[in-house]
């Protein structure tokens, strides 16, 4: 498959001799001029789960823009799955706003629902979750005690990842590493849980 950089030349190139605006083609594919602007601009990767949109924008075939090759059919079906960075308040979860990359995966590994990835910074999950993995994340609104879940406490537009222990009316954000504390969530710092942490990956 091809590269970020490699769609968007071809992009900018059919752009080019199609003599289409940014506005044109944000009209086209149904998406926000700011968002269209910022993946010509490079300052965003290429919305993959868009691509047939764009395809349809500039009549072309969906598999030509990624360069994938359909006479070698793969074993199993791949998803993308998006990986987010910073979260706008208001916004859904995988809004395009919040995405910054995607990690391709089998389908049938998956598990059911809306699920996304985190990267996991800092120490205080470890030696459960390494700093720098890949997180895989289920959307839920509620996890069980003792499950990790992907929060945001108060108004952070990052979320943490904490093990969730409910007591009475408080709810108690805890890391796996001892050398950190515990958060102590209550009505006056809210918290919003964004989904439950399935399984982590690491690059070598």
């Amino acid at each position: 498959m091809r590269t970020n950089n490699e769609i968007m030349n071809i992009l900018d190139d059919l752009k080019s001799k199609q003599n289409l605006s940014i506005s044109e083609i944000a009209r086209r594919t149904g998406m926000a001029k700011s968002a269209v602007s910022r993946y010509f601009n490079r300052t965003r990767e290429f919305p993959l789960n868009r691509v047939n949109d764009f395809a349809k924008a500039f009549h072309i075939e969906p598999d030509y823009l990624l360069n994938i090759d359909n006479s070698q059919s793969p074993k199993h079906k791949t998803v993308m799955i998006p990986i987010l960075g910073e979260i706008a308040c208001g916004d859904p979860i995988t809004a395009e706003e919040n995405i910054e990359g995607y990690l391709e995966e089998p389908e049938d590994s998956l598990p059911s629902g809306t699920v996304f990835y985190l990267v996991a910074k800092g120490h205080s999950m470890e030696p459960t979750i390494p700093n720098g993995s890949n997180v895989l994340i289920r959307e839920q609104p509620e996890v069980e005690d003792d499950e990790i879940a992907a929060v945001l406490v108060n108004s952070d537009t990052e979320a943490t990842l904490k093990r969730v222990k409910h007591q009475g009316n408080m709810i108690m954000l805890m890391p796996d590493n001892k050398d950190y504390s515990p958060i102590i969530i209550t009505s006056d710092n809210p918290v919003r849980i964004l989904g439950k942490a399935i399984r982590y990956t690491t690059n070598l």
